[in-house]
């Protein structure tokens, strides 16, 4: 009983969402409160266990960062001086954007990423007059397929890395940057030739933006200064937190923090909270709670070790149907908590005779960050950029992400197939 309240509750909370009749955010937290009134877990369970204040705290820390950044003008600097390198064409944009998302989120959180460039690129489709939704939507896809190449672009990939000691940063980026780059570039072409004719520039508007003088954008002062700064000493101990051993949250509020404490004579903490994104963060917090009340059920749990039963150890078999029943649900429900529960699975499949578990390994972490495509629910970076543009007053409908979306997970899939078994199953076996 308990388990079908649950399974009804995720699934009618998700049907409201996709429908966007109503706002997101309120259904979201609707859901996760009815979680709690019919018992599928308590209010100690949920705030302790399955809400990820680390990701919450994450995301806070670097919208205050970004908040305040945002009022020096540099990043309408940065947007200015983008366009121009590609004299204002809507296409060579694309691919600049894209490409920066991509190395960004490789390197950096992918989460982070994104809110460091949607603001740039709201800025940029006000200036060229284009509209804002297919950027946004390359900004989503490629976050999501750059966070796969490596350790630290992809939370699914630090939990597989934390788990299999042999997995380091190096072997991420040796095993799955090859593939990673192809299926990005393949989806860059893919989403070219889909919005070319949408992202006509007007030669007049090319005139305009020539003769615009970023440096005018930009405020020199005090706040200037310490804010970059702050940003790149954030972003500094995002790319070497593996070496230093502090958590990515831990580094981003140190950042926060930081840059209060320096402007807070010329920028108001309330001030600045104020302008926080609030709204995503609650939509985060609802969906935390209805993705655990499935986990609470055991259903995520169960779905995982219904591999096992299904494949009967059979390596090659196996490892495909990890790669897209894990893409798959990705793109439905967070891939964390499933890459959670795929873990210690995969793990125990060594009872089972199987030596080489690599293959597994690679199929899991693939299928993980490239599902995340599939919906605006799929991964967290996705949530952050439509909260973005929703509050800009730019919406990222839906149904057309998932048009756009799907059919890149399909292909994504389809290739990592090819790529799992030709590069690790034909050897082994």
């Amino acid at each position: 009983m308990v388990t079908t309240l649950a399974l009804v509750i995720f699934v009618l909370s998700y049907i409201i969402i996709m429908s966007e009749k109503f706002d997101r955010v309120l259904i979201a937290c609707t859901g996760g409160v009815l979680m709690l009134i019919v018992g599928i877990f308590t209010v100690e369970t949920a705030f302790v266990e399955y809400i990820d204040w680390g990701t919450i705290a994450l995301l806070f820390s670097m919208m205050v960062i970004v908040t305040i950044t945002s009022k020096t003008g540099v990043f309408e600097f940065i947007a200015i001086n983008l366009a121009k390198l590609v004299n204002g064409r809507g296409v060579p944009l694309l691919f600049v954007v894209s490409i920066l998302t991509a190395v960004g989120s490789a390197f950096l959180a992918n989460v982070t990423t994104v809110l460091l460039l949607v603001p740039i690129v709201l800025t940029l489709v006000k200036i060229l007059q284009v509209p804002a939704v297919p950027y946004l939507i390359a900004i989503i896809i490629s976050s999501n397929i750059g966070g796969a190449a490596t350790l630290i672009g992809d939370p699914p990939n630090i939990m597989i890395g934390q788990a299999v000691e042999h997995l380091t940063f190096n072997a991420f980026l040796i095993h799955l940057s090859p593939i990673v780059t192809l299926i990005f570039f393949l989806t860059l072409a893919g989403l070219s030739l889909l919005y070319w004719k949408r992202l006509k520039v007007s030669r007049e508007n090319q005139l305009k933006l020539q003769k615009i003088n970023a440096l005018e954008y930009v405020t020199f002062d005090s706040v200037l200064v310490k804010s970059l700064s702050v940003l790149v000493l954030t972003i500094s101990g995002f790319i070497f937190h593996p070496f230093i051993h502090v958590e990515l949250t831990s580094v981003a509020m140190a950042g926060a923090l930081l840059l209060l404490l320096l402007t807070h004579q010329e920028h108001r903490t309330d001030e600045v909270f104020k302008q926080v994104d609030w709204g995503t963060l609650f939509f985060f917090i609802g969906l935390f709670l209805l993705v655990g009340g499935l986990e609470e059920v055991g259903v995520i749990d169960e779905t995982a070790r219904g591999i096992i039963y299904y494949t009967e150890g059979d390596l090659p078999k196996t490892a495909m149907l990890v790669l897209w029943l894990t893409g798959i649900l990705s793109g439905v429900v967070d891939n964390i908590p499933f890459v959670a529960a795929m873990i210690p699975v995969i793990l125990e499949f060594k009872e089972y005779g199987m030596t080489n578990l690599d293959p597994l390994w690679w199929s899991l972490a693939l299928g993980a960050c490239l599902g995340g495509n599939g919906t605006l629910l799929g991964a967290s970076s996705n949530l952050v950029v439509a909260g973005l543009a929703a509050k800009a007053k730019e919406e990222v409908n839906f149904l057309e992400f998932i048009k756009v979306g799907f059919p890149v997970v399909i292909v994504s899939l389809i290739i990592c197939s090819v790529y799992v078994y030709f590069r690790y199953l034909v050897p082994f076996l």
